[in-house]
């Protein structure tokens, strides 16, 4: 099992390998927000979910900040992230809102 020097945290060799994910639909509730990560691929039929990670509000928040922090920095040491407009019509949108 891998250790995450920074925190302590343990990591098994399953969950280090990761997952890919080129698509993320975001629900809420007053209480939660849903993230369902799935991969669309060429000549896939129908599209899976591979992981959902469900989180409180104020957790949701942290990963937002976490995130505006580090894509930050990527854009300081390789460049604008650019996002390419529109996306394919069988593409759904990257986020939309609504219950869980």
């Amino acid at each position: 099992m891998e250790e995450n020097k920074n925190k302590g945290i343990s990591i098994t060799p399953e969950v280090a390998r990761g997952t890919y994910s080129n698509l993320v639909f975001i629900n809420h509730s007053n209480s939660e927000f849903v993230f369902d990560f799935i991969q669309i691929m060429p000549g896939m039929p129908q599209p899976n979910v591979n992981s959902r990670i469900i989180m409180a509000p104020e957790h949701a928040k942290r990963l937002l900040r976490a995130l505006e922090d580090n894509v930050g920095k990527y854009e300081r040491s390789f460049g604008e992230i650019n996002i390419r407009e529109p996306q394919p019509p069988n593409v759904p949108p990257m986020a939309f809102g609504g219950e869980a």
